[in-house]
């Protein structure tokens, strides 16, 4: 079976502090793009798990794919398959693609081998997994709060807007961004917000907390977000810890070419949801 991954963006991130079990509680409306890594699930005789397209360092056990392939391994008995990631989605840009991927395999196991599990248990398993996994069980937009696992869901819709995705190829590290992020008082909940709140104002009711500490290491991001007001955007971001930054236009954008920067990444969506 063929399965296409999302990635998300996030609108608004609150953080409010630090819990006492290590995690943040947070406020944050999540968002799916339709621009898809592609996951394809055989049964196997042996277990594999293979990879194409980007590269992704590191051992590819410590993947989120084998990781949920072996978390229901462990509660179900179920015939050993192969898996192959086909990597469209950067890594570690803040648009949840590697959460997707875990999240598409545990739906894609329990669809192959009929196991069962109900939408809100896989929920259960992909919170395991991660704090944005189980988001992406349902790939709608919601509203997160928790650590990202207390998920509501909202019939706010941005279907018809185009989104534009920029990444200079500059790597946040989550923890990093997470142990100097700013705690502020926020008296509207991302809710309200997106309830009374035209997009073209949201710049004045919603922050993303962790914009003033990864602006001030890499000051280009900010010149990013500016040239994106530029070019029209009603609305500008950036996306979970960073980096990628992604602007709301009303007409789909230009494309725009970097020079000088490898690892650079744009991306233009139109929104389906």
């Amino acid at each position: 079976m063929i399965y296409y991954s999302p990635c998300k963006i996030n609108i608004g991130l609150h953080v409010f502090n630090k819990r006492a079990d290590g995690f943040h509680n947070l406020d944050t409306l999540m968002y799916p793009i339709a621009w898809y890594d592609v996951i394809e699930i055989l049964p196997n005789e042996t277990f594999s798990f293979s990879i194409s397209g980007l590269n992704i360092p590191g051992d590819p056990n410590d993947n989120l794919c084998v990781k949920a392939y072996y978390l229901l391994k462990n509660d179900f008995s179920f015939p050993n398959c192969s898996i192959h990631l086909h990597k469209v989605i950067p890594m570690g840009a803040g648009i949840g693609g590697g959460s997707a991927n875990a999240a598409v395999v545990l739906k894609g196991l329990n669809e192959v081998f009929q196991l069962g599990i109900s939408n809100s248990k896989l929920k259960d398993y992909a919170s395991i997994l991660g704090s944005d996994c189980a988001f992406f069980i349902d790939a709608t937009p919601q509203i997160a709060t928790g650590r990202g696992e207390q998920l509501i869901p909202t019939n706010f819709s941005l279907k018809g807007y185009w989104i534009k995705l920029v990444n200079l190829g500059i790597h946040i590290s989550t923890k990093e961004a997470f142990q100097n992020v700013s705690f502020t008082e926020k008296k509207k909940s991302i809710k309200e917000i997106i309830g009374k709140t035209k997009i073209d104002m949201f710049t004045k009711e919603i922050e993303n907390s962790f914009e003033p500490y990864v602006f001030g290491l890499h000051p280009n991001l900010l010149e990013v977000k500016q040239k994106l007001f530029e070019q029209g955007a009603v609305y500008v971001a950036m996306s979970g810890s960073g980096s990628t930054l992604y602007g709301i236009f009303e007409r789909q954008p230009k494309t725009t070419t970097l020079q000088g920067a490898p690892n650079y990444f744009e991306k233009i969506v139109k929104c389906e949801f």
